[in-house]
């Protein structure tokens, strides 16, 4: 005797989000990018978790084989924004922090944190330790008093009396950090990371992006153009926005829609020699004068002006001003 199997008569609907899977992973000739509606459409279905795991294991992986169009990106950001619950608050520069350093230390958080004891009001925001072998952002706040904050009010708090807070991206936006944590999962980064450093959640007067794999920065340039945004998109060391004193470094620029880009020469006649070990003590050590270093001092001031050109200096009034930050500056931490 055998089991009766009923017979389907009526084809299973497919889901609403297999569309846009499909779109990406119709082949070599069938394929190819979103539009920026549908995009912004398919990431505001990630976003209110109307996809289904396997789904957005494939939409994440096609998209990172394929590599994001600006207008992909422009429509991922659309989606992100139009969900954030942020009220207005006044933000100079938004600083995305996402890649940690193996090389250096994070030279960056010096020039932050300068740059607030100077009135410039800075949001850092980071998507955790995901990588093994890196310093993050996260790690070092405690060491170096910069304000971690958990909810937009406390930002808020922290912006008024600091001009300086960091928030990590699992508090405002935690569908993109469970996307971020599949990393380890998937075996590859997925197009997350990249989207996280161009969202600039408060309207920052400037947002800095550092993009590390080469080609890519133009990209991230136009998705800011197309978002009206005024950003600056550099090949930081290590994937974080901090200027490589020892070699050139092209600033990928758009402002009100219209890109512009700058080459700033290296600063140093020679390469310095990598250390051997990361030691964040060195930090603290370097912020209060009790040890000088010329690679350190030429990356934080570098990256100083790098933010004051996003707020309009040129670049020599830029360094300009970076160095009086940094000669001045308040050496309690």
């Amino acid at each position: 005797m055998t089991d009766y199997i009923p017979l389907v008569t009526e084809t299973p609907a497919e889901h609403p989000f297999a569309q846009f899977v499909r779109i990406l992973g119709k082949g070599k000739r069938g394929a190819r990018n979103l539009t920026r509606e549908e995009a912004r459409e398919a990431m505001g279905m990630v976003l209110d978790e109307q996809v289904e795991d396997t789904q957005l294991g494939a939409f994440l992986m096609l998209l990172r084989h394929k590599e994001e169009s600006p207008e992909e990106l422009a429509g991922f950001t659309e989606a992100v924004r139009e969900r954030l619950t942020a009220p207005p608050m006044v933000v100079d520069i938004d600083w995305p922090t996402y890649a940690g350093k193996k090389r250096h230390l994070p030279w960056y958080l010096l020039a932050v944190k300068c740059l607030a004891n100077n009135g410039v009001k800075v949001l850092m925001h980071g998507g955790g330790a995901h990588t093994a072998g890196r310093l993050y952002s996260e790690q070092l706040l405690g060491l170096l008093g910069i304000p971690l904050c958990r909810t937009w009010q406390s930002v808020g708090e922290a912006l008024d009396q600091h001009n300086l807070a960091f928030i990590p991206l699992g508090y405002w936006a935690p569908q993109l950090q469970r996307m971020i944590d599949l990393r380890n999962t998937l075996g590859l980064r997925s197009p997350i990371h990249s989207l996280a450093r161009i969202l600039n959640p408060l309207g920052a007067r400037c947002g800095l992006q550092s993009i590390f794999h080469p080609g890519y920065q133009s990209v991230h340039r136009d998705a800011s153009s197309l978002l009206g945004d005024h950003a600056i998109v550099i090949k930081g060391d290590g994937g974080e926005v901090e200027i490589n004193p020892d070699t050139i470094s092209h600033l990928y620029g758009t402002t009100e829609g219209q890109p512009w880009d700058e080459e700033w020469p290296a600063l140093s006649d020679r390469r310095h020699v990598k250390p051997a070990t990361l030691d964040p003590q060195q930090l603290v050590a370097i912020w209060k004068g009790e040890i000088v270093d010329s690679y350190p001092q030429l990356a934080l001031i570098a990256t100083m002006a790098l933010a004051l050109r996003g707020l309009g200096m040129s670049r020599e009034e830029a360094f300009q001003q970076a160095e009086q930050y940094w000669a001045t500056r308040n050496r309690s931490i």
